[in-house]
Order: C-alpha cells, then sequence, then structure tokens
C-alpha cells in the first residue's frame, strides 16, 4: 500500500481531509496520529518546507533520536549514507527531492546512521500532499527497514561464494533432472561450463549403462529423501569417465514442498588410488615379511651346517643378516610413491660398497682395501638377496682367512659383460700365503649351489691361488633385474 493511499484510507476512517495533518483540524489530526502511531511501520510527516510536524514511534526506533518536530528537516535520522556508502545529504535525501521536484519519488533505498553507529537500511516512499486548490503543504513519508533482507542477501551471497569457490561439483536441477545451477567446481569436475550445462538433462553426465540410476534417485528425492556418499560413475565433457561420491539432498519452497535437488559431486579417484595403493604396500609387506622368514629360516639351517658351537652360529646368523638388512636398506624408495616401491632397485657397485664398507679403510690417509672397475649393472628382488649373501660369504671369508685378515691387504673386484651373461670376479691380494684349497661344505659353497644356480642361473669358480684367492661370479643379465 502506497504512502498516498494510506492517508486515503486515514481519511475515510476519521472523516477528515488529509490537511488535519497540519493543524486545521486538531480533532481530526489527533485521530489521525493515532492510528499512524499504532502503525508498526516507520512514518512521518513534513510541512511544505520540509520540517518534521510528525513522526511515530516506529520511526524514532529506526533512527535511534527523536527529532525536535518544527525544526529538524526532510528525515529524523543523525546521518544518512547511499547504498554504495556515500554521505547523503539530508536536502538531497528522497523527501527532499519529493518536495522540490512536486511528486512521489518513491522506492529509493537508503541507510541511516544511528548515534550509535549502528545502520539502517530502508527504502523510502515519500508523498507531497495539496490541499484542493493545488497547493502544497506537506508531505508524509513510510520508511521499510531492510535490515532483515539485507541480512538475508549477506548470507545467500555469501553461501553463493561458498558453493562458487568450492573445489566439489555443486550443481541443482528440478524434479524432471534439468540443471539449474553450476558452479566452477562442477566445470572442472565434467568440463562443461555452466552455459553449457545449465537447461540441459543431468543424464548427459551419465554412462549409458547408469541411466536407471537417475529415476531412482528423483523417485527417493520426491519422497524427501537424502542420498549420502554414493559411489558411481560419470562422465565428463570429452567422453572420459570418472568415479564420484554424490550426495543429494531435496530442495524445499517455503512451503515444504519438494521442488529440486541439490547435488554435490566428489572426486574420488585420488581416494581410490590410494587404496590401491595401500593395497599394494599391504600385498608387498606381506611378500616381504614371507621372503624375509624364508631366507632367515634359510641362513640358520646353512650357518648351523658349517658351525661348531652355539656362539659360531648365533654370531654368523647375526653377521649374514645384519648384512641383508643393509642392501635391503639401499632398495627402499627416498619418495613417498608406493607404486614404485615394488620396483625399486639399487645398483651391484653400490650393493658392494655397503657390504664391504665394515671392512673398508675408513681414516685419512688409509688406502682404500676394496676397489671396484667396470660396469655396472641395476639389481633388484630376490637378486638383492642372493649378492649380498653372497658378498658377505667373500668378504667375510676374506678378513677371517685372506686378504682383508691383514692391513696391507687389498680386494679388486672387476664387472664386465658377456653377451647374455654378466661377470663378477673377485681378486684378493697382499693377505697371507694360501697353501690348501677351503672348498667343503661352507656356507658360501651352500648358497652357491643352492642359489646361484637356481635363482641367478649362474655358477661360481673359485681358484686358491698362493697369492690369493679368486673368484669368478658368472649369472645371466635378465636375472639380476626381473621385470
Amino acid at each position: 500500500m502506497t504512502s498516498l493511499s494510506i492517508f486515503e484510507n486515514i481519511d475515510e476512517a476519521v472523516g477528515s481531509p488529509a490537511d488535519d495533518l497540519f493543524g486545521q483540524s486538531p480533532g481530526g489530526d489527533m485521530a489521525v496520529q493515532r492510528i499512524l502511531e499504532a502503525l508498526p511501520e516507520p512514518i512521518y510527516t513534513t510541512d511544505a518546507s520540509g520540517r518534521i510536524t510528525f513522526y511515530n514511534s516506529a520511526a524514532a526506533a529506526m533512527w535511534g533520536v527523536r527529532p525536535e518536530l518544527g525544526k529538524s528537516e526532510f528525515c529524523g535520522s543523525w546521518k544518512l549514507y547511499w547504498p554504495d556508502d556515500r554521505p547523503l545529504p539530508h536536502d538531497e535525501c528522497p523527501m527532499a527531492i519529493a518536495l522540490k521536484e512536486r511528486r512521489a519519488n518513491r522506492g529509493l533505498e537508503a541507510v541511516a546512521e544511528r548515534p550509535d553507529g549502528t545502520r539502517v537500511p530502508f527504502l523510502a516512499f515519500p508523498t507531497p500532499l495539496f490541499d484542493e486548490a493545488g497547493n502544497l503543504i506537506g508531505a508524509v513519508n513510510m520508511l521499510v527497514d531492510l535490515t532483515d533482507r539485507a541480512i538475508a542477501d549477506e548470507a545467500a551471497q555469501r553461501f553463493a561464494a561458498i558453493v562458487e569457490s568450492s573445489d566439489d561439483a555443486i550443481l541443482a536441477k528440478d524434479l524432471n533432472g534439468t540443471i539449474i545451477s553450476w558452479n566452477r567446481g562442477a566445470e572442472r569436475l565434467f568440463g562443461y561450463t555452466a552455459a553449457e550445462a545449465i537447461g540441459k538433462s543431468v543424464a548427459m553426465l551419465i554412462p549409458l549403462d547408469r541411466h536407471n540410476e537417475e529415476p531412482e534417485i528423483l523417485s527417493r528425492i520426491r519422497r524427501g529423501d537424502r542420498i549420502d556418499h554414493y559411489e558411481t560413475i560419470r562422465r565428463r565433457k570429452d567422453g572420459s569417465l570418472i568415479e564420484i561420491s554424490l550426495c543429494v539432498s531435496p530442495i524445499r519452497n517455503r512451503e515444504g514442498r519438494v521442488i529440486g535437488a541439490s547435488k554435490i559431486a566428489r572426486d574420488i579417484t585420488e581416494r581410490r588410488r590410494a587404496e590401491e595403493q595401500q593395497h599394494l604396500l599391504i600385498r608387498e609387506m606381506d611378500h616381504r615379511v614371507k621372503n624375509l622368514f624364508t631366507v632367515a629360516s634359510s641362513v640358520v639351517s646353512l650357518s648351523a651346517r658349517s658351525a661348531d658351537t652355539p656362539t659360531e652360529l648365533a654370531t654368523a646368523v647375526r653377521d649374514r643378516l645384519n648384512a641383508l638388512a643393509r642392501a635391503h636398506a639401499l632398495t627402499i624408495p627416498r619418495t613417498s610413491d608406493v607404486r614404485g616401491r615394488t620396483e625399486q632397485a639399487t645398483t651391484l657397485h653400490s650393493l658392494i660398497g655397503t657390504i664391504l664398507a665394515p671392512y673398508d679403510g675408513d681414516l685419512a690417509g688409509h688406502p682404500r682395501r676394496a676397489n671396484v672397475v667396470g660396469a655396472d649393472t641395476l639389481i633388484g628382488g630376490s637378486a638383492v638377496t642372493s649378492f649380498a649373501l653372497l658378498l658377505h660369504e667373500f668378504a667375510t671369508n676374506a678378513a677371517k682367512y685372506g686378504a682383508l685378515s691383514v692391513p696391507e691387504g687389498a680386494v679388486d673386484i672387476s664387472c664386465h659383460e658377456d653377451g647374455e651373461r654378466f661377470i663378477l670376479t673377485w681378486v684378493e691380494r697382499g693377505g697371507p700365503s694360501i697353501d690348501r684349497r677351503n672348498d667343503g661344505d661352507g656356507f658360501g659353497t651352500l648358497l652357491g649351489n643352492a642359489t646361484v644356480r637356481s635363482q641367478l642361473g649362474g655358477d661360481i669358480v673359485r681358484d686358491w691361488k698362493p697369492e690369493g684367492l679368486s673368484i669368478r661370479l658368472s649369472v645371466m643379465r635378465d636375472r639380476l633385474c626381473p621385470q
């Protein structure tokens, strides 16, 4: 209802003309004021020059002050602003313009600031009043407090910003499955822009073999059900398929009737990949643990054949397992990528250096006692275990009986490729003179017979020369780092 129509209704109620508001009919004026005072909306009147002649309690509450009648002009608020925060002089406010232009100036928005600093956005509906001769006698203004609307608008804008900036795809559809909103997350996930998606059926995202899902989802939404974390597959604009988790909620109007559905779709590709990696890691751990138990059992069994006392057995087993631990440390990836763990390999030269490190010189000026030359090669899988144990046995025997048992002794290790075979030659020099052949049932011999030939397709040849032991180890190249 406009301000003028309000006063026309007031006139009918009290039986007095509108100009009673300005003192010409005191009895009618009091009746009109009582009616205006009872109204919940802020209302005030001015004379023809803009001086306030009346205001109700709702107006005073909105302004936060009680202006002085006959002196305050155009509006009773302490300060005024345009919606964009520019100061609004009182003589340029909607009421002042209505009086100046002698016409209604309805629906303009402004902001009133109270003395305590709070601000109230409002709409103004100033309407000039004229007497029977057409003379301007004043104006009436009704103000509509927009605080609730501003709060709602701010909340809606905040919600819209959250939706728009979300990494998840958020869209809405009506009960026919037609897309009515589409955020940037949906653009990124499905490849369609908002212009391409809005107005189209959501079925364009559903693979042909899953078209039965949408009728079921819409049926549940019509019943008011919510669908949480429904995992399915959808199709992108480029035709590729993507695994997603869907949350679907009904959209209701003010009467509570379901009018559509909102969908949040989350890409679960990385989660699925992480799950696959976790399963792969578990399988790998299971495989490695079983292998370690098998190797440990073999080490104990073979060591027992050459040990004379429990102490010798314990020492031999401990040293051999430590050698395996150092060798396997080389195969642990430095990256967090679980997928690369089963393919991780080291090089033969690195493995040799690691196994021989406890026996090599590490003091300043002390010559190296283990020299490695020639071709290098990747080594992985079970070949790491076999080579680590073999090299450990070579080094242990050299430290007990051969070149590494004396300070001036050394070992020369050369590697070269010969067609499909890889050959490692171990030559000791500078050690004590060897006067007997030691090739019986020791661990190294048993290991060579049991492992090198069966797992690596190779053989070991030992030559006990007076100047030192010489070992020739020949293996198949494709056994060193199986794919």
